[in-house]
Parts: C-alpha cells; structure tokens; sequence
C-alpha cells in the first residue's frame, strides 16, 4: 500500500461484502407490495444512498404517501431475513483489509444504517478488524457528499487526504473523492481477479 495514506476506509455493500443481488430482490418484494416499480439499473445508480432517502425518492415519483422508515425497515429486514445467512466476502477487496488491520487505522463508511452494516460485517467475520464504522444516521448528507467519509476520517483522528477509500458505485467514489481521498474502484479489482481466474483455469492440462 502507497505510503502516503495513514488510514483505510471501506464501503460495506458491494465493496467488502457480495450482498448487492440479494439487497435487490429484497427492494424488490418490498416496493412490489406499494406498487413501485425500482429497476435494477436505477438500483446499482443509487448504490450508497441510504434506504430511507430512496423510499422517499420513490414515493414521491409515485405520487404516494408513505412512512419511509417503517418502509426501510420492512426492507431490511426482508433482507435479513432471506439473504443474510448466504453473504460471502468480496475475497480481493477482503484481502487488502486482512494485510492491513494490525498495520493501519480501518474504518467502514456506509450508506446502510449502523445496525445493518454491523449485520453483514459479523455474518463475514471482519466487524472487529475496523476501529470506526460511520453508518446513515450518523450523518445528514450522503454520498455523493463527503459527509460519512470526513467522519471516519475524524474518528480515526487521520487526514482524510491520507486516507485511501474502496468503493464499488459511482457515487460512492465521488463521496470519497470529495472528502480529498484517494479513492480506488473496486470493480476494477474484481474484473482483473476474475480474469486472472479464469487465464488459470484455461492454463491447466
């Protein structure tokens, strides 16, 4: 790892833990029940933003009323429910975490609420390996904002420009970015991990 950074900071869905499909198929059970129609393509748009904050969005658009946290609690705990169990890590992205716990000050900077994210860090086994995990409620503004990365950078006590973020989603890239990070794309990682692979797998006898 480049020398210039004093600090680590991860996204938790997509990023650390496989749990983007699953999350999915849970949006979708949940707004099939309000009549809202959330593509997967909008749904991947919008990794990294809070689940209340895309319930309101929908709901607007739908011209209906509706108790967003009730609703984002309903949505989480289909995902609990159904998917949790089966989440695996990201293994490149996990990799990098596990060299560098006992090296470095690691955080986890979320767009899922603390409790959920916590959830998925025990069910992969990496929660104790980050000293800070700053989740939706601990901010007001969200990525794309720098807001949740500024404040793992704070409770780690380290510049944020010494700090090197991974993400998965457009979104969360600018978030980190903004906040003066270096921030690394990790759907880069896991294209050249699956291509090498796959070369391995075609070099055998």
């Amino acid at each position: 790892m480049d020398t210039r950074f004093d600090a680590l900071i991860f996204d938790c869905d997509g990023t650390l833990a496989d749990t983007m499909p699953g999350h999915y198929i849970s949006w979708q059970t949940t707004m099939q029940r309000y009549g809202i129609t959330f593509t997967e393509a909008r749904f991947y748009q919008l990794g990294g933003v809070p689940t209340v904050k895309i319930i309101e969005m929908l709901a607007e658009e739908a011209g209906l009323t509706l108790d967003a946290a009730a609703v984002a609690m309903e949505k989480e705990q289909a995902f609990h429910q159904s998917a949790l169990a089966t989440i695996q890590p990201i293994a490149p992205v996990v990799a990098i975490a596990r060299q560098y716990r006992e090296r470095m000050p690691m955080a986890v900077a979320t767009g899922s609420a603390g409790w959920a994210a916590r959830a998925v860090l025990t069910q992969i086994n990496v929660l104790d390996w980050f000293q800070a995990l700053v989740g939706a409620e601990d901010t007001d503004r969200h990525k794309p904002e720098p807001d949740v990365y500024l404040e793992a950078a704070r409770r780690l006590s380290v510049d944020p420009t010494r700090c090197c973020a991974f993400e998965d989603t457009d979104m969360g890239l600018e978030s980190a970015r903004r906040a003066g990070m270096e921030a690394v794309d990790i759907r880069d990682m896991i294209a050249n991990s699956q291509a090498y692979q796959e070369a391995q797998y075609e070099s055998r006898p």
